[in-house]
């Protein structure tokens, strides 16, 4: 039985006059409206670069059409301009107070271990004695008001009982500082352990780990980052201070729907916001920027450079007004030496370089070893015994020596250091003659006296201690950074080997190598510098950073002389490293995490092509596509639930499977029930039409169509059959995409993913391509 034609007609002419304007006009913006259940992007997908810079161009034409209808619309397009300025302001300036009571709460927590201040017990054993009128100048550290916990308990400070008692609860501290921040990870947030730099890395390539930087992991990891620095465990505050502001920066954006609909221009703000978390754990905002550029960044355009930049200073500026160390100061190393280096110095510096490189490659390999370990034995089920075993084992050792007892951020700060005429310090123990009479900034070189090389064999010790037990500490479920210990381990060796050199230079000033530049009763070597290039050194092997790495050890010291050592030994480290391994240690951790991080320092060099990556392969079942005007709403609804693919191929027929474009699953999904709720006469046998034309309805009593032309894109990245794979790795680093289609004279073969470029790389390396775990 059909229908009668007239009716047909006047009601196919009411759908074309009366629905399509209305459903054309409106369906992109039913796309931007959060929607039940469907969001822009699924957790553990990879953002589509391409489209979200197209977002945006779209928002920014409707906006400055706007401001020219009326002065409201002007002011709101001024407001839109200014968002970006007022969101780095707000980052800085959280970013910076966090710092700020970081570091204070560690100062005070970490003196806790050993004792308390009776004047005010949450002033830390410095403050305590800045406000001591009994501190002399031989015992700075020494005040009425500062009292251990043996001397509080049993009133002995001497002694072998109150040694044990000071011991066993330096250990008992300890082991309760890691134990509150393994729990609150684990029941509060999962997301805070670690450094977080490589989730950062992989997250500004493009990928979405839901929940990595929200509220609750930023207040986690503050304050567990706390605790587990004060444990007296070897790692550092820097690494996790940049998830923190990365944080911070997330929560910011979620204030402006510019960036928190765009994941394209989330990610400008997080790389500002790296920049700011840097600036504040080194004092170092132009090498925090660099060290946004040149480690954490994939996407990093003129405008977040600027915007960087402004984050740093606004960062480093509150940090200052803070003042935590109470030195006028933003890093508690901050130093300033006297004494030029010489040209017969590039030696040792470079010797340190390769110190560094070894260290680095042993580091990594010792420590992949143990996480991939700890991934796949029972190791990994007990968490929160783990860390307590090495907290115990690192209190225990620790306790014992004074330069490991200590915070690591202290011990760097007294190698850091020039002996001054003031200085109290055993490595300042040199044999002074008497009749020396000279400025006190320039103290010749002198003899080493029973204290120096008493402090020689106790950093001999700590440096195997800290290079041994760093391995087991960085991956650990706490908070974790590695920049201190890398820099500690340097910094020891440092310091041994410019000792060695002073004492050297001294002994044997008539040797062809000292006779030019080291006369008798010259300041000739400072160890002080020997340990911050080893510190450079250690943390460029490591991380594999080189500019900002110099930058920010420069900055750290206020000394331009000493640029040419840094970047000399930066460079060798580097150089060793990269000798037996390309990746540092994020890059390794990514590598062991599975993140679809596509490298752009990585070199493809085979000699493969796009047929040979693209899905489907000869024994899968045939690619999913929708056809132009055949498929029915309940056919899409189907493939929909069946699959888990991010879009789909439109193609004219599955006869022809002549290439039309690219239809997103997200978009799709949206459309279909906006339709369903708005629209009369749209049912599960509607026929989804994806042409130029207005469809046709046959008969009055057949079932409204639906036209979804809006949502498809016309142009999708199509590279042919024969495409070198070599051209398509650097057109998904290059364009951030997330899959392309393989086509021959417009006829559709294929897909190639992300996920596919990944597991071809993992395999031509001879890995297991199914470590790749995320798409």
């Amino acid at each position: 039985m059909h229908c009668g034609k007239q009716k047909s007609m006047t009601s196919s002419s009411l759908f074309s006059k009366q629905v399509w304007p209305e459903m054309n006009g409106n369906l992109m913006d039913f796309l931007d409206e959060p929607f039940p259940d469907v969001s822009t992007y699924e957790d553990f997908h990879t953002i589509d670069w391409l489209r979200e810079k197209s977002r945006d161009t779209d928002r920014h034409r409707k906006i400055t059409t706007k401001s020219k209808e009326s002065y409201w619309e002007l002011i709101k397009s001024l407001l839109d301009a200014w968002s970006g300025w007022v969101v780095m302001l707000l980052i800085g300036m959280l970013t910076g107070t966090l710092a700020g009571v970081i570091d204070l709460a560690v100062d005070w927590m970490t003196d806790l271990k050993e004792g308390v201040c009776l004047s005010a017990f949450y002033y830390s054993h410095e403050q305590c004695c800045w406000t001591s009128n009994e501190t002399t100048f031989d015992d700075r550290d020494k005040c009425p008001q500062w009292q251990k916990w043996a001397e509080l308990m049993t009133g002995h400070s001497e002694g072998a009982g109150a040694y044990v008692l000071n011991y066993f609860l330096y250990v008992l501290w300890a082991l309760l500082f890691s134990f509150l921040a393994v729990s609150l990870v684990r029941v509060f947030a999962p997301y805070a352990c670690g450094s977080g730099i490589p989730e950062i890395k992989t997250i500004l390539s493009g990928f979405i780990i839901r929940g990595y930087l929200g509220k609750w992991t930023l207040l986690i990891k503050t304050v567990t980052l706390v605790l587990a620095v004060s444990s007296g465990l070897s790692l550092g505050k820097e690494g996790p201070l940049v998830h923190v502001a990365c944080c911070c920066g997330n929560l910011f954006c979620s204030l402006f729907s510019k960036y928190s609909k765009n994941e394209g221009k989330r990610r400008e703000v997080l790389s500002a916001a790296a920049a700011a978390g840097v600036s504040v754990a080194f004092g170092a905002p132009i090498g925090g920027v660099l060290f946004s550029l040149e480690e954490v960044s994939y996407y990093f355009p003129l405008k977040t450079l600027w915007r960087s930049f402004f984050a740093a200073l606004v960062a480093a500026f509150t940090l200052r007004a803070i003042n935590p160390f109470g030195n006028s100061r933003l890093v508690l190393f901050y130093v300033e030496y006297h004494t030029p280096w010489y040209m017969a110095e590039l030696v040792p510096f470079i010797l340190l370089g390769v110190f560094g490189g070894l260290w680095g490659t042993l580091f990594i390999r010792g420590n992949i070893a143990w996480c991939r370990r700890r991934k796949t034995t029972l190791l990994g089920k007990y968490p929160v015994l783990e860390v307590i075993v090495i907290t115990g084992i690192t209190a225990v050792l620790a306790f014992p020596n004074p330069y490991t007892r200590r915070s690591t951020s202290e011990l760097i700060s007294e190698l850091f250091n020039d002996c001054g005429a003031l200085e109290s310090s055993q490595l300042c123990d040199y044999v002074n003659n008497p009749n020396m009479s000279r400025p006190v900034d320039d103290i010749p070189d002198r003899p080493a006296g029973p204290g120096v090389y008493s402090a020689l064999w106790q950093l001999a010790l700590a440096l195997i201690f800290k290079i041994v037990i760093t391995i087991f500490t960085f991956g650990m479920k706490i908070p974790s950074g590695l920049f201190i210990p890398s820099m500690a381990v340097g910094a020891i060796a440092g310091r041994i080997v410019g000792i060695a050199v002073e004492q050297m230079a001294y002994h044997h000033h008539d040797w062809i190598i000292f006779k030019n530049w080291c006369r008798p009763g010259a300041d000739c070597v400072t160890p002080g510098l020997y340990a911050m290039v080893g510190a450079a050194a250690c943390l460029g092997g490591v991380t594999r950073m080189t500019v900002s790495l110099v930058v920010i050890m420069f900055e750290l010291t206020g000394g331009l002389e000493y640029i040419v050592p840094l970047m000399a030994a930066a460079v060798t480290s580097k150089w060793v490293a990269d000798a037996f391994g390309k990746e540092g240690i994020y890059e390794s951790h990514i590598q062991l995490n599975g993140y679809p991080y596509l490298d752009v320092r990585d070199e493809f060099t085979h000699r493969t092509l796009a047929t040979d990556v693209m899905r489907p392969r000869r024994s899968e079942p045939p690619l999913a596509v929708l056809t132009q005007d055949s498929t029915t709403v309940e056919d899409v609804e189907t493939l929909i639930k069946d699959t888990d693919y991010n879009g789909f191929p439109v193609v004219v027929s599955r006869e022809s499977e002549r290439l039309i474009g690219f239809v997103q699953r997200r978009e799709l999904t949206v459309a279909i029930k906006t339709a369903r709720q708005k629209q009369d006469g749209v049912v599960s046998s509607s026929v989804v039409y994806f042409t130029e034309d207005n469809p046709q309805v046959a008969e009055a009593c057949d079932p409204q169509p639906l036209k979804l032309r809006r949502i498809l894109n016309l142009s999708p990245f199509t590279v042919t059959d024969h495409t070198p794979m070599e051209t398509v790795v650097d057109i998904f680093r290059k364009l951030g995409l997330r899959q392309c289609l393989v086509t021959r004279s417009g006829r559709l073969l294929g897909i190639i993913t992300k996920k596919d470029v990944l597991r071809h790389m993992a395999q031509m390396m001879n890995q297991d391509p199914e470590s790749i775990m995320f798409n």
